[in-house]
């Protein structure tokens, strides 16, 4: 299911409800990030949504020829504003929309604070929507397969190499914004970008390529770029020659604009991994999580520690790795290690983590057989993986997850492990909804 076209089907209906006219859009601080997400701004103003205004701001001017439409969580507080909304209406008409369930005394009091008779429509969307939970109907019924994140604690400690990830990780994206103020030189217009797989074809179509790829597919889009960029010289001789170069401009603002934006954040990805040496902490990672070399894993973690570049971060994530692959291996370098970090200046906060991690998902806790497989056939792919070699030693890993989902396709996953509630037996499912 894809939740942000749920969501944009959801504000529509919302927009549409009130019918033609001018538009307020009312909400909190949670529902405007909602709506930040799946809609530009220049997509909601094509739906007459002119105004986009917060419910506890205090300075809002009255404009009674605009519809209020208000998209709101059931929050004590928000019902508190809408209230004071209603008593002293600002706009001529209100369509009101909760976000989950709302109380009938809260109804109530919404109802009795409106003297104007202002409200026009008040629905609660999750109530209304219930056909969201409804699932498609298949000749198998579904499966729902219920994980424990203790199961694979190694999986979140791994540096991530797609475009996607990276951004993330290295970066961070909140309500698909990217905060670029930081970066050395940057220009006004890219302190702050948007990366929306909405509105944004190359972003939608590099989002799990690997970083390699990327600078790649950058390029390329340069070069189409240069390609399609109007000439310095070019002479506009004739009204089709203007109009030509009118319609082509948008497109190619919208390309240019694409274009900075994309080689900005690839290059800050770039600088970054330089700077942390990611590359190298990243192969260290990966022989961590995939391989069984006690002497070559506790030298390769020993030397990084060593490295004053390394950061508090990468640090503490090595020894995590470590802690939880060599948990309990009879020549466990852990206790040196945690010497290492204490001597390389790293927080008190930071060092508890480490035995944090062990006590949440290590040997003791986890259900599954997440280092060393006792399955013959998992023993027997990772002898012949180990002798074919790995195209990318960057990406070598695979989540317990990815085996567990195939197991759980064919047939053979352990009952003593996954429990089975249902009217037929898991193995006797030839096929499987998830």
């Amino acid at each position: 299911m894809n939740v942000t076209l749920a969501v944009k089907q959801y504000i529509s209906k919302m927009v549409e409800s009130s019918g033609p006219g001018m538009k307020v859009l009312l909400m909190d601080r949670e529902t405007t990030s909602i709506v930040s997400v799946v809609y530009t701004q220049s997509e909601i103003l094509q739906k007459e949504v002119y105004l986009f205004e917060r419910i506890d701001s205090q300075n809002r001017d009255s404009m009674k020829h605009l519809k209020a439409i208000c998209f709101l969580r059931p929050t004590k507080e928000n019902v508190e504003h809408l209230i004071q909304e209603l008593r002293r209406p600002k706009y001529s008409v209100y369509f009101i929309y909760f976000s989950n369930v709302i109380s009938k005394s809260e109804i109530k009091a919404l109802a009795e604070a409106d003297e104007q008779e202002v409200v026009a429509e008040v629905q609660q969307i999750i109530t209304k929507e219930y056909e969201l939970f409804d699932f498609r109907k298949t000749e198998v019924p579904p499966l729902l397969l219920i994980l424990d994140r203790s199961d694979d604690a190694i999986t979140p400690l791994l540096n991530q190499w797609t475009y996607q990830a990276m951004v993330h990780e290295l970066l961070g994206l909140n309500n698909n914004r990217i905060d670029l103020s930081r970066v050395p030189g940057i220009s006004k217009d890219l302190r702050e970008v948007v990366l929306s797989a909405e509105n944004d074809e190359f972003y939608a179509n590099n989002l799990y390529l690997n970083f390699g790829e990327i600078g790649t597919n950058i390029k390329n889009l340069m070069e189409d770029f240069q390609k399609k960029k109007p000439k310095g010289q070019q002479k506009l001789e004739s009204i089709s020659d203007m109009k030509a170069f009118v319609d082509n401009y948008p497109q190619f603002k919208k390309m240019s604009g694409t274009v900075s934006k994309h080689v900005t954040v690839v290059g800050e990805l770039s600088r970054l991994v330089s700077e942390r040496q990611l590359m190298e902490v990243s192969e260290v990672e990966q022989e961590l999580a995939c391989q069984n070399d006690h002497s070559n894993a506790q030298q390769s973690v020993r030397r990084l520690l060593h490295n004053p570049r390394l950061s508090e971060l990468d640090a503490v994530r090595l020894v995590m790795l470590y802690a939880l692959r060599y948990e309990r291996h009879s020549s466990s370098i852990l206790p040196s290690l945690m010497d290492e970090l204490s001597r390389k200046g790293v927080s008190e906060r930071h060092r508890r983590t480490v035995q944090s991690v062990v006590e949440y998902g290590g040997k003791r806790v986890r259900g599954s057989d997440l280092i060393t497989p006792t399955d013959a056939v998992a023993i027997t792919k990772q002898f012949f993986k180990g002798l074919k070699g790995v195209e990318n030693v960057y990406t070598q890993h695979q989540p317990l997850l990815h085996d567990t989902l195939d197991q759980l396709i064919k047939g053979r996953l352990k009952d003593s492990q996954f429990p089975y509630l249902g009217a037929s037996s898991l193995r006797d499912r030839s096929c499987i909804s998830l």
